[in-house]
């Protein structure tokens, strides 16, 4: 695949999991297999190295054989600290970030966010639905390292307010939202899974 940037990716497993009786969503079994591991066959094929962000059972998700990196905090301080720990390890200009718990994104759809934040020269493609953004689907320059690292030292938590000090996009993903399908409780598991 011809990319004009070097791509670097991370998979977000190191949330807490509150609505899944803090099961570790990136390890439930969905359709038989751990979720992340969708989530990882959707992702390699776009980029050049891969990361998992996981803060808890560690050990299994080595066992996938990509680099496992905390988020070197202990107050689970939500996606923007698995982000900028990527970033911290991460060696290309580029981060793809993609959930673990979104079995449905295909390879293709994750390409498109790469290639039009490439092609609108913007510091970060964000994943839109059509009615809301999903932004832990996003494509970011990892030049933001600094940037994150002041808004995460400021207590700031919320991702779409980091957005807004940078020149940052919207991919419309309006013609499927069944890609952003995600699985939060035992009770989407299981109606998901019997869908499938």
């Amino acid at each position: 695949m011809n990319r004009q940037s070097s791509i670097s990716g991370v998979i977000l497993a190191g949330g807490l999991a509150r609505r899944m009786n803090r099961q570790d969503k990136g390890l439930v079994a969905f359709n038989k297999q751990a979720m992340i591991t969708y989530a990882i066959q959707a992702i390699v094929p776009v980029v050049d190295e891969l990361f998992i962000n996981a803060n808890r059972n560690i050990d299994h998700y080595q066992q996938f054989n990509y680099p496992v990196i905390t988020d070197k905090r202990d107050d689970f301080a939500g996606p923007l600290a698995g982000v900028y720990a990527a970033l911290n390890a991460c060696h290309h200009d580029v981060l793809l970030v993609t959930p673990c718990d979104s079995p449905f994104m295909p390879t293709a759809a994750l390409q498109t966010l790469i290639d039009e934040r490439e092609r609108n020269a913007a510091d970060i493609a964000v994943a839109f639905d059509g009615e809301r953004i999903h932004p832990v689907f996003m494509a970011i320059n990892t030049t933001l390292k600094n940037s994150l690292q002041d808004y995460l030292a400021q207590g700031e938590r919320k991702i779409d307010r980091w957005f807004e000090q940078h020149n940052w996009i919207k991919v419309d993903f309006s013609a499927n939202p069944e890609f952003f399908s995600n699985i939060n409780t035992l009770a989407q598991l299981a109606d998901l899974a019997i869908k499938e």
